[in-house]
């Protein structure tokens, strides 16, 4: 038989905990042929915090996993066993369906892509007032008119001597405004 990816419902918050208990679990158990890769779908993202540039997590589908595995009797029972698992996505409860492999290849498609070029965390509208808080515009306010998230750009229309002006700004230069 062969593997298949399954989604895992686990508690939000746990994921990697869900992951790793049921890493673990294969391992005790001795299951290893009937188990693959088991993963948390995460992209890495740029913040910006204390005028610093950070590079964090961020889940794609908060609250499951991604479990590759031979679907039978003792391996439903032991991710259904492992704590904070609340059971399958699709499916009936007794009988879970899997992913199509185009569903499964595009999520790895996106976990790949998100590992190699972070993205950034802050999500920038068109029509949004923003601060500029770096360079030449600091402390000036303005309104978000393009975004360019492959280059990391903004495009904001700052008021200067009460004249509309477009300024090209790195997301590092701009803030949100509370």
């Amino acid at each position: 038989m062969a593997k298949r990816w399954f989604v895992v419902h686990a508690y939000s918050g746990y994921e990697k905990r869900v992951a790793a208990s049921l890493q673990e679990q294969v391992e005790l158990k001795g299951m290893q042929d009937k188990f693959g890769e088991i993963l948390v779908p995460t992209e890495s993202v740029v913040e910006m915090r204390d005028g610093k540039k950070r590079k964090s997590e961020r889940k794609f589908y908060p609250g499951y996993v991604l479990v590759e595995m031979e679907m039978d009797d003792d391996t439903w029972h032991l991710v259904k066993e492992i704590p904070r698992v609340m059971g399958f996505i699709g499916g009936t409860p007794e009988k879970p369906a899997p992913l199509t492999s185009r569903e499964a290849d595009g999520i790895l498609q996106r976990v790949k892509e998100g590992v190699d070029k972070p993205t950034q965390k802050t999500i920038y509208e068109p029509g949004e007032v923003v601060r500029v808080n770096d360079g030449p515009f600091a402390d000036f306010n303005g309104t978000v008119e393009k975004v360019n998230y492959e280059k990391n750009r903004v495009q904001v229309s700052v008021s200067i001597f009460g004249r509309a002006t477009p300024v090209e700004l790195e997301f590092t230069q701009i803030e949100k405004m509370t």
